[in-house]
């Protein structure tokens, strides 16, 4: 199996579960605990749980720690690693460096000017 690498908070995709558990598309459909009409079933702890979807039309998403029970508890494979990579700089982080560079900036001469 290879190794899970998201981010704390991101879900995977139905791509990216067929991948980490070497499983056909279709294989990651029939383990999904899926239902026409509710889309948020209760959970079933021998299939695998997505995320709560508001319609039909959304994507199914799973929770990393649901693909790794999964994959441990039901499909019994061993050795499963899980990797949290750090989230790559995004331009609301870019923006608040940015502006907390600007108040440290305003602070130091704010500092500088009642301390002559």
């Amino acid at each position: 199996m290879t190794a899970i690498e998201m981010e704390p908070y991101d879900l995977m995709t139905v791509e990216q579960v067929q991948k980490t558990l070497n499983r056909s598309r279709a294989s990651v459909y029939r383990y999904a605990n899926t239902d026409p009409v509710d889309f948020d079933p209760p959970i079933d702890p021998k299939r695998l749980n997505p995320e709560p979807r508001k319609n039909r039309e959304d994507p199914l998403l799973f929770a990393a720690a649901e693909v790794e029970r999964f994959a441990r508890d039901v499909l019994g494979i061993r050795g499963i690693t899980m990797q949290v990579q750090e989230s790559s700089e995004t331009a609301a982080q870019k923006t608040l460096e940015a502006i907390l560079q600007e108040l440290q900036t305003i602070r130091t001469l704010l500092e500088q000017q009642s301390n002559p």
